[in-house]
């Protein structure tokens, strides 16, 4: 199975959060399942910690290996990506 995992999943399953539920985090542990998170999952959590609203206790800095530790691939945002954006319908601000 192919997983594409957001800041809050991620942020989670990095602290062992209950939060997480047990089927996600089965699916993100599983060795067969390919686990993907965007640029801009990475991007949005430093921006949650500029702001003050994670604090991350190792610092942001050891993200690069908890990614590659966990079997995790980051997907790029490429300017194709945002061409295609800029022609959605705006549902939610």
């Amino acid at each position: 199975m192919d997983c594409l995992i957001d800041a809050h999943a991620l942020i989670w399953f990095f602290n062992g959060d209950k939060k997480l539920s047990d089927k996600a985090r089965e699916a993100i542990e599983n060795p067969d399942n390919l686990k993907f998170i965007s640029v801009a999952t990475i991007w949005e959590i430093a921006i949650k910690i500029s702001l003050e609203k994670l604090i991350v206790q190792n610092g942001f800095n050891q993200f690069p290996e908890l990614i590659e530790a966990n079997g995790f691939e980051v997907l790029p945002i490429t300017f194709e990506h945002a061409m295609t954006v800029s022609t959605l319908e705006f549902l939610q601000r």
